[in-house]
């Protein structure tokens, strides 16, 4: 028997009462569909418009900023002004989706809605966290708009929240919070290797552009452009076939692994006048729309002869001068963000031509040295971004068991009364 067995042993072997939110917490603000005797308390807080807030944030600020969203922005007392509150809140936000987080000390807060225990000896608001971050698709089934929706905080409130022993909260929180750091600590260590492999793929794809006789095979190489070493690639003709298609549209590929997901079926009679584009195997996609989102991908055999996007640039490499994946590699690099970033035109939504992209020059070392590099640089993308292997994939199962275990550890057998 484990030290959380044993204590549910000890103070509550027959189940638990369970209470509304409303009985054990109090709110920052009174919600006008919430009836007076369900809002006995309420707890103000200071207030700043996102724009305002996120304005407040310094390096080396000890004050907390708590965004609608999960950031880590910090801001001092001198910029705060008297802004400040202090305390043990659970948020979620008024408007958007309902992003669970929980802070203990000095703050500024956005437009959230702000809950904390009426009674810490009753209720634990740590414990508090970790139901309501259980309950999250519950809480997001309250929020309601057509727009910007909000949540219906009479639903929220009237959620039943079981209450151990407060010896039996705090193993609970406990296991949650180590479950909590393993995954911190495999987030910290994934994204250290992938500036780390950020710094190496910039590096490997270095190259002097004034070679000499003195220079490395490795430095010697001519540099062309993308429209010089990629072939022409098709449009779709609708008119002449009858076939479906997978259609990867501008939002089906990852911006984190580059991966493609989401994708539709189109035919002749649904397909958006977008859906132009045949791709094959080997060939790289890149957005020209809103282009420094960096949604680029590399084709797989399993979308080969599919269609794509004319938001997307199609770059097929000839082969005889360029390894597809060379082309892949070369677009992922900081001087392709940057070359983007000065030729995209728009306010709105900003945009980069075809031909402007196939005018950004990239080194063209020998095969055997393109080969040479994208290995390696394949094995640094296996282990920072594929979701079935390297540490993407553990932390991903380090998630599933901790949501595992915490739909485990909040549920209890209801004490009769």
């Amino acid at each position: 028997m484990n030290k959380l067995e044993q204590l549910i042993q000890q103070h509550c072997p027959n189940g638990v009462e369970y209470k509304h939110l409303w009985e054990v917490t109090a709110w920052d603000k009174k919600f006008n569909a919430v009836e007076n005797h369900k809002q006995k308390k309420v707890v103000k807080y200071h207030y700043l418009l996102a724009n305002d807030l996120k304005k407040l944030s310094v390096v080396y600020g000890d004050i907390k900023l708590l965004t609608t969203n999960d950031s880590e922005l910090y801001t001092t007392a001198e910029m705060a002004d008297s802004k400040v509150d202090e305390g043990e809140v659970v948020t979620i936000p008024w408007g958007g989706t309902a992003n669970v987080q929980y802070y203990k000390g000095k703050f500024i807060t956005a437009d959230n809605r702000l809950a904390t225990s009426l009674d810490t000896d009753v209720l634990d608001n740590k414990f508090l966290f970790y139901f309501m971050l259980n309950k999250a698709n519950e809480i997001q089934s309250y929020y309601r708009g057509s727009g910007i929706q909000h949540p219906s905080m009479a639903k929220v409130l009237d959620m039943q929240i079981p209450l151990p022993p407060l010896p039996v909260q705090a193993e609970i929180v406990r296991i949650l919070d180590t479950f909590t750091e393993l995954t911190a600590e495999l987030t910290a260590e994934l994204t250290a290797r992938k500036k780390q492999y950020e710094y190496y793929r910039d590096f490997l794809l270095t190259f002097e552009k004034t070679a000499t006789q003195s220079v490395t095979d490795r430095q010697r190489v001519r540099w062309i452009t993308l429209g010089e070493v990629c072939i022409a690639t098709s449009n779709i003709k609708w008119k002449e076939t009858n076939k479906s298609y997978h259609y990867i549209d501008l939002t089906s590929v990852s911006r984190d692994t580059h991966a493609i997901t989401d994708v539709t079926i189109v035919n002749a009679k649904n397909a958006p006048s977008r859906a132009q584009k045949l791709i094959e195997s080997d060939d790289v996609i890149f957005a020209t729309t809103r282009p420094t989102l960096q949604r680029f991908a590399f084709i797989g055999d399993d979308y080969t002869g599919e269609v794509a996007s004319t938001g997307y640039c199609v770059l097929r490499a000839d082969k005889v001068n360029a390894i597809p994946k060379w082309v892949y590699y070369c677009i992922s690099t900081t001087d392709f963000y940057d070359y983007v970033e000065k030729n995209q035109e728009g306010s709105a939504y900003p945009a980069i031509s075809d031909s402007k992209v196939r005018a950004f020059e990239i080194p063209l070392p020998s095969l055997d040295e393109q080969a040479r590099i994208v290995e390696i640089l394949d094995k640094f993308d296996t282990l920072t971004t594929d979701i079935t292997a390297g540490l993407p994939a553990e932390i991903a199962a380090r998630q599933r068991q901790y949501e595992y275990y915490r739909d485990k550890l909040l549920t209890f057998k209801e004490k009769v009364a």
